[in-house]
């Protein structure tokens, strides 16, 4: 059988960079200053030896601002898929702006608490520190629902988009909002990301820095938020090598598998089971 045409992507080129500047500059100007906050915080890194939880100081912040560039990098890219002129609407226009906005508080607090050398999450030490906590969480999920609106606006678009391909963009978008939400709220809720007797990320997994001795509730959280980019990847695979019909029950089989995979290492972790304990 010969292979299903490739559905039309944005290739990551200096013109595709230029139109997605162009067709959501909000987000995509935001991820760039993102991404011009990493070399100083990688100095800073290099630079002050202090350490919280077994880590330098340095690193949340950092891990803060990769991830929190890839997020709005990506919605910034499936902006094309969004209805025409949806990124210049007004109410649009004002709730991506809330997003960034809510981004900025987080990464403010974040960078200022390194600074200080205080831990920014779980930290309920005073009054005042227990309400700026939970306002942080109440803006982490007000920037994780922009997945769900473009979700929702990607489902409802009837530009010419391959079917598959727009299941699995709908499914990951949506999939990122629930099982973040779920996820990272139980989290917050709790006194730290360990289950277990572990209280240090000196001894964690290479790079992401897991437990290893315990469970660990951020493992959960990482898959959850990528929902969006395993499963619009997935549904490109399946929307070359499979028919529509036969793509798009696919995409539903994965959606589950991959929920039921975030679930289990949540569970996981809440049995203070380590991520991939084999590795030791």
């Amino acid at each position: 059988m010969a292979l299903a045409a490739l559905p039309t992507l944005p290739a990551l080129r200096p013109a595709c960079l230029l139109r997605v500047m162009g067709q959501e500059p909000l987000l995509a100007g935001a991820t760039l200053c993102l991404l011009a906050m990493i070399p100083p915080t990688l100095v800073a890194l290099a630079l002050d030896p202090r350490t919280l939880h077994g880590i330098n100081v340095w690193v949340k912040p950092l891990k803060f601002e990769i991830a929190l560039a890839v997020y709005l990098g990506t919605l910034a890219w499936f902006a094309s898929w969004l209805p025409p002129g949806m990124p210049q609407r007004p109410w649009f226009r004002r709730y991506t702006a809330v997003v960034v906005f809510c981004i900025a508080a987080e990464l403010t607090w974040i960078v200022g608490a390194a600074a200080y050398g205080v831990g920014s999450h779980f930290n309920r030490a005073t009054p005042a520190l227990a309400t700026l906590y939970g306002l942080m969480g109440l803006f982490a999920v007000v920037l994780t629902s922009l997945s769900l609106a473009y979700a929702v606006l990607i489902a409802r678009h009837p530009a010419p988009l391959d079917p598959v391909l727009r299941l699995a963009l709908v499914s990951g978008l949506g999939l990122t909002f629930v099982l973040t939400v779920l996820v990272a709220g139980y989290m917050a809720s709790g006194t730290g990301h360990w289950v277990g007797g572990q209280r240090s990320d000196q001894a964690g997994l290479a790079l992401m820095g897991w437990a290893r001795a315990g469970g660990d509730l951020r493992v959960a959280h990482f898959f959850a938020t990528h929902a969006m980019h395993a499963l619009p990847l997935f549904g490109l695979t399946a929307s070359r090598l499979l028919a529509p019909s036969a793509g798009r029950l696919a995409v539903w089989l994965f959606s589950g598998l991959y929920a039921a995979g975030v679930l289990y290492t949540f569970s996981a972790a809440l049995a203070g089971q380590p991520f991939l304990a084999w590795l030791g």
